[in-house]
């Protein structure tokens, strides 16, 4: 996977080195590119096993199953829900693999020992075998996450990697199980701007069944990706965003039909799809979403929909032809929700932002889904 530049945009930071490709072995990140990652380092760091405040999605049956986060998620408890501990866990792997001279390398292989134990992971496993619990759970974010997690690891040529990928496995073999069962139910797509959606969950998982070789998911999930979403038309970018998005659903849906369609095929598509993506360069056709008070943990989404749409938008223009016109409107509109949404990252954060818009930057700034 490429990397990419911090833009000029961060006012406490000095402008990144364009030398920057840190997973080349024989490259050493700037002292900027390293401040940069480690600010993103420390807020999963400060979260991944803080327990408090919590919000847990639990069904209970009896008084016996009131138990605290800790016991109910024994590896992934932290950053305020399992979801969010997933990403910081995967935010963890990222920038070690990546940034290896990061000062917070050992920090992050400690905390990662500390949560990919065979009692941990075990403990996970048997959340997800609850009688009752059916194959719901986490679906589709965070379980697309989780398998962005185990991508991660069986990429990153180190002891450690492989030693957690053998002890996460269990847990990801339930997890592709589950949805393997659940999508042929699946009659329609969630268009939502939220958790739920699968156009984003889509994409993340179909990356993963791609690193990990399995031929199978992917048929599935392509087979899957064609029925819901090929014949769409006109997408109803105008009534975007939504108040507490973190995902464009528009936007969303033209990244994953990249990932399944050649570059001819796939233009053309987008023609129907997006229609109103302008062919002079203009960037302002989808506008940057401003987030008024970041305490509050669902309006504070805006934050995270400024990144997701950066790092899809540029997903979109990679798969384009080089010369369809279309392209510098996209990567100008990238540009634009980059600049908004890593500096709220660097500059301006609160527990409802921090404890998961750090992997959200970090997929942008490394590029991870190009």
């Amino acid at each position: 996977m490429k990397l990419t530049l911090l833009p000029k945009l961060i006012l406490v930071l000095t402008l990144v080195s364009p030398s920057l490709m840190a997973n080349t072995a024989d490259t050493k990140a700037s002292s900027s590119d390293l401040t940069v990652v480690n600010r993103f380092a420390q807020l999963a760091l400060a979260c991944v096993h803080k327990e408090y405040p919590n919000i847990i999605k639990h069904m209970m049956t009896g008084a016996e199953h009131v138990k605290p986060p800790k016991q109910l998620y024994p590896a992934f408890y932290g950053c305020f829900d399992w979801h969010s501990s997933v990403h910081g866990h995967w935010l963890l792997t990222r920038i070690a693999s990546q940034y290896p001279e990061t000062p917070h390398y050992q920090d992050i292989v400690k905390h990662l020992d500390t949560s990919f134990t065979k009692e941990n992971i075990t403990g996970e496993v048997a959340y997800f075998n609850r009688e009752g619990t059916g194959t719901s759970f986490e679906r589709p974010y965070g379980l697309a996450w989780f398998l962005q997690l185990t991508s991660e690891l069986r990429e990153w040529n180190s002891p450690e990697a492989k030693r957690w990928l053998t002890t996460l496995l269990p847990l990801e073999k339930k997890i592709v199980a589950n949805v393997t069962d659940w999508l042929p139910k699946l009659s329609f797509p969630i268009r939502v701007g939220e958790h739920s959606q699968t156009a984003f969950a889509f994409g993340l998982m179909l990356d993963w069944s791609r690193t990990a070789g399995d031929v199978a998911f992917e048929n599935l999930l392509t087979k899957t990706i064609t029925k819901l979403y090929a014949n769409d038309v006109n997408c109803p970018l105008a009534y975007e965003p939504s108040g507490q998005d973190f995902l464009s659903p528009c936007v969303a849906e033209a990244d994953l039909m990249r990932r399944v369609y050649s570059s001819e095929r796939y233009a053309k598509w987008l023609s129907a799809f997006l229609p109103s993506i302008p062919i002079d360069g203009d960037g302002s056709w989808i506008n940057v979403a401003t987030v008024v008070d970041k305490s509050d943990g669902k309006l504070a989404h805006l934050d995270g929909l400024n990144l997701s749409r950066a790092w899809m938008l540029e997903g979109i223009a990679s798969a384009l032809p080089s010369d369809d016109k279309r392209v510098v409107a996209i990567n100008s509109a990238a540009q634009s929700h980059k600049v908004a949404g890593v500096d709220a990252v660097i500059n301006d954060m609160h527990y409802m932002g921090s404890h998961w818009l750090g992997s959200f930057a970090t997929y942008l700034e490394t590029q991870r889904g190009l």
